[in-house]
């Protein structure tokens, strides 16, 4: 029996953000504990010679995509949208190691948007990402499922 499921890792990034433009406070640097999921779906190996057997994805495997393309890069950066004018500013984009800018608000789902395209075609060929989500504070979170696409 072949059988089909959802595997899914949790990770933290401690990152900071402003909102360029907005009408609340979010407009100012302000920092969060963020919390990604990311969920693959795929077969069970039922390969009795494979190292893999029984698993859709070896959690390993998966970690270290997501820690390769959001991880290292986000934790602990400071993510600022590149056409708010104080990205000119050499102090932030100069003296201070992460500085992110990017093409896009970075809210939560837009970075959750961007988070889905960095991953998505590094994943093994036969697992697909079923859903991500991102939690800004422990009541507030983005979610992208396949299905909705």
């Amino acid at each position: 029996m072949n059988s089909k499921l959802r595997v899914t890792k949790r990770f933290v990034i401690d990152m900071a953000h402003a909102l360029y433009g907005y009408d609340g406070p979010c407009k100012n640097i302000h920092g969060h504990t963020y919390h990604l999921a990311v969920t693959v779906f795929g077969a069970v190996d039922q390969n009795l010679n494979s190292p893999k057997l029984g698993m859709v994805v070896d959690f390993t495997d998966l970690k270290n995509i997501v820690n390769k393309e959001i991880v290292s890069q986000f934790d602990h950066a400071l993510v600022l949208n590149r056409d708010a004018p104080y990205t000119k500013n050499e102090l932030i984009t100069h003296e201070f190691e992460k500085v992110i800018l990017t093409n896009f608000q970075p809210s939560c789902e837009n970075l959750l948007l961007d988070f889905k395209n960095r991953i998505a075609d590094k994943l093994p060929a036969n697992i697909q990402l079923f859903s991500i989500r991102l939690e800004e504070t422990p009541t507030s979170y983005a979610e992208w499922f396949v299905s909705d696409n």
